[in-house]
């Protein structure tokens, strides 16, 4: 490779770099431990999803033993979840924004399970409250992808305890 062309892909590498990435962002809410408290006691409900990304082809990219996360929507977490995403519920892999700082009990108060391999999930006894259901969706479509695909999404979720039927959830980012 000459010159002219290490040039060129050294300014391709960089001009990508800028591009990946998300910004650091900050969240002004205090994590407090008893509006989470709500996570560990038992109840009686239970959520099934499916967690998946659709591809521009229409191909579905499961969550395929991927984590993915019951958050109960606190004020911190509705904040965390409002600068991380701003008003989607999908954030691309090449730009995943990150907390400057995460109060290390906020994980504590969550629960996570593995998706199967058809990107589907379960949470049993859950408690009334409102949550967040998150995971990450991410691939290369070959092995010389410099980028990765996908991203993070989340959805919303009520839990009443009144529930006559399973919740039933779809955390596709739309």
């Amino acid at each position: 490779m000459g010159c002219r062309q290490s040039l060129c892909v050294a300014w391709l590498v960089l001009s990508l770099g800028g591009c990946m990435g998300g910004r650091e962002v900050k969240i002004d809410q205090r994590f407090d431990p008893v509006a989470a408290a709500y996570i560990n006691k038992s109840g009686e409900s239970r959520i099934d999803g499916h967690a998946f990304l659709k591809k521009p082809n229409g191909r579905a990219m499961n969550a395929v033993g991927d984590y993915v996360w019951l958050i109960p929507a606190t004020p911190y977490a509705k904040e965390r979840m409002k600068r991380l995403y701003g008003n989607a519920k999908f954030m691309p892999a090449s730009a995943m924004n990150r907390a400057e700082e995460t109060d290390p009990k906020f994980y504590e108060f969550t629960r996570k399970t593995k998706a199967e391999s058809n990107g589907r999930f379960t949470f049993d006894k859950v408690a009334p409250g409102e949550y967040f259901i998150a995971t990450n969706i991410v691939w290369k479509d070959d092995e010389y992808d410099v980028l990765s695909r996908g991203g993070a999404v989340y959805e919303a979720v009520t839990v009443t305890g009144k529930e006559e039927r399973i919740i039933r959830v779809v955390v596709n980012g739309m």
